[in-house]
């Protein structure tokens, strides 16, 4: 396997999006975006019209990272290729960024970060539609992603069943009781070095090298969240916990609980039972216990009554970690099943 950058069979446009909806958003991030567009193989030579399948990132990623090259593993872009020039229906493939300047936007509207859930749906939706020959219905229409993209994929769908007809989660945030909860503790302490004001921790953070510190990650991750779900009017983050005790706010934390995919179900189901098809898996080791979210999520949507021929739910073993493999996997498997 060659380290470097291999030729494509489809073609990558790499392009950028300027948004009126992520203009003078709070954290002063770019509102110019970059979005790359996969074309399969074929696509230049015809006037056929093709499914699309949107691709989101995981919490700290941007649309660059889908380059990056692991030892002995291709990056996505060109697994992602291989799958269509291996035989598989053709589909535009879209990369789109949602980063901030806190490492994430969890692709939702907040005072906090902006307006990241209605830029993906409302404008870069639109865009590529009107850039490229897609078929622009839901059915037509799949989103894809890992962790906070999974979470992502999992909860568009259901907020947005106009546009999105499919989905695949690799690990997607779910089940909060065990994926977030556990790490109050760990950040409460953490702040004890800090006054146990996240804003200090923060500053510092700002001021040095990224992540030299053991509680970088953990702090970073509930900082950036809370952005997302638990922002005052004004912006201001609030964690959903006390900075001294660990112990949850109850109304701080319902607000994330609110987002949880496995309680929005419920009050989603008739977008959950039409959709046509969603692909489920996570590690069976994944450090955030995601796979007990993926079973949980799907739980949820056969209790919904989404039919059981229209998902597909595995766990492998594995962690929440370098589970890149699992990608193509799910692509090609919406690929046959979006309506063309």
């Amino acid at each position: 396997m060659l380290p470097w950058e291999g030729p494509l069979a489809g073609r990558l446009d790499r392009r950028t999006v300027e948004s009126a909806l992520l203009r003078d958003n709070p954290l002063g991030d770019p509102h110019e975006r970059p979005v790359w567009v996969y074309v399969p193989p074929g696509y230049d030579s015809g006037a056929e019209r093709y499914p699309a399948v949107y691709v989101i990132q995981g919490y700290t990623g941007h649309v660059a990272m889908w380059a990056n090259r692991t030892p002995f593993r291709q990056p996505f872009l060109e697994t992602a290729d291989a799958v269509f020039a291996g035989g598989a229906p053709g589909c535009v493939v879209v990369y789109v960024d949602a980063w901030t300047s806190y490492g994430g936007s969890q692709f939702v509207d907040s005072p906090g970060t902006g307006r990241y859930h209605s830029y993906l749906c409302d404008e870069v939706v639109p865009w590529v539609d009107a850039h490229y020959r897609t078929i622009p219905d839901r059915e037509s229409r799949a989103i894809a992603g890992k962790s906070s993209g999974g979470f992502g994929a999992m909860i568009t769908p259901m907020l947005r069943p106009d546009l999105f007809g499919a989905l695949a989660t690799h690990a997607g945030d779910a089940l909060y009781e065990l994926c977030y909860l556990a790490d109050f503790g760990k950040a409460a302490r953490a702040l004890r070095g800090y006054d146990h004001d996240v804003q200090a921790w923060w500053a510092d953070f700002r001021s040095r090298t990224a992540f030299t510190k053991p509680e970088d990650v953990d702090l970073l991750g509930l900082l950036g969240v809370a952005a997302c779900f638990s922002a005052d009017d004004d912006g201001t983050p609030r964690l959903p916990f006390d900075p001294l005790t660990g112990a949850p706010v109850p109304e701080l934390w319902q607000r994330w609980l609110d987002w949880d995919p496995v309680l929005m179900v419920a009050g989603h189901a008739d977008a959950v039972r039409s959709l046509r098809a969603v692909w489920i898996d996570a590690g069976t080791r994944d450090e955030y216990y995601l796979d007990l979210g993926a079973q949980a999520f799907r739980r949820e949507i056969a209790a919904a009554g989404l039919r059981d021929e229209r998902v597909h739910f595995e766990l492998f073993d594995a962690g929440h970690g370098g589970i890149d493999f699992r990608y193509p996997l799910s692509l090609e498997w919406l690929a046959a099943r979006l309506a063309r």
